[in-house]
């Protein structure tokens, strides 16, 4: 993995992803600008390079872009915030679109896109990445913009890239604070200020929550493995669990909780992820129980 002639970008690089896949790429020896808005984060080794850059705007874009040979694209909303549309479409899509440009611009040998499982909407789980996408909030709209928008970049500009589709990805030094995100997080946080966990529904819903330990070496070879040019990829756990059970796995691991049951809310009831690709073209291994990942 190590390229000491690198300098990649990551995007997002205070997010979950992109803080991980910042460390991992150091450790490798590659050179990494780290990139964050509104989250600052600290630069713990020489090869790293904090940069505070709004991807709106294009003027700072232009800069970071100097020397950079991949990009790794995690930073965005990470959900839909009812009654944020604007917001939610100007920081993804329009964000998205200013860095495509400066990837065309400055010769990028490949952009990385962390896409989302919401492309897929309801759909017929397993989701293939072969499925037409079919969104149903404005979160999996932007996100499948930002898909075609890149895919039309490589055909117009030969700009080489890869589409990711994480599927509930949890670890270490993800965000708690945000009621939108992961709803591991969320949990956590619920617990944290002695509240019972929030399941929507009866908790029959079913998600592959997948370790962030698992999903780093796939991430990195996607910008960088030639059997990932022009692909899109799910990257999820072939294990699944209902909501239900894992709120009990993470009760087990904490120790202590109470499930408090709310109204069901709009929301695909099975996010599932077919894996053959991701093992096939970035050689994925699903090593990390739910249970051992959220004890470690």
């Amino acid at each position: 993995m190590s390229d000491s002639t690198k300098t990649v970008l990551v995007t997002g690089a205070s997010g979950l992803l992109g803080m991980e896949l910042t460390n991992q790429l150091m450790q490798d020896g590659v050179h990494v600008k780290a990139l964050y808005h509104k989250h600052p984060i600290v630069a713990t080794n020489p090869l790293m390079t904090t940069i505070c850059c709004d991807l709106l705007d294009v003027v700072a874009l232009e800069e970071v872009m100097e020397g950079v040979t991949e990009v790794y694209h995690c930073a965005g909303l990470i959900s839909y915030v009812p009654n944020q549309r604007d917001a939610l479409y100007k920081i993804n899509a329009e964000a998205t679109a200013n860095v495509v440009n400066a990837c065309i611009e400055h010769g990028v040998v490949r952009l990385v896109f962390t896409s989302s499982m919401a492309v897929y909407g309801i759909g017929k789980p397993p989701f293939k990445e072969s499925d037409i996408p079919a969104p149903i909030d404005p979160y999996g709209v932007a996100k499948y913009a930002c898909e075609m928008d890149i895919q039309i970049a490589g055909e117009q500009h030969g700009l080489d890239w890869c589409i990711i589709r994480p599927h509930n990805v949890y670890g270490r030094n993800q965000n708690i604070w945000d009621r939108y995100r992961n709803v591991l997080g969320i949990w956590m946080y619920q617990n944290i200020n002695g509240m019972p966990f929030t399941i929507f529904g009866d908790g029959s819903q079913q998600r592959a929550f997948s370790c962030i330990d698992d999903c780093l070496l796939p991430l990195w070879k996607a910008g960088t493995d030639a059997r990932a040019s022009k692909q899109i990829i799910n990257i999820g756990s072939w294990k699944y669990y209902t909501i239900k059970e894992a709120a009990e796995v993470l009760k087990s691991v904490i120790g202590n909780g109470e499930v408090k049951h709310e109204e069901a809310r709009h929301e695909v009831k099975d996010a599932l992820p077919s894996h053959e690709l991701s093992v096939q073209l970035l050689d994925y291994k699903d090593n990390t129980s739910l249970q051992a990942g959220l004890t470690d």
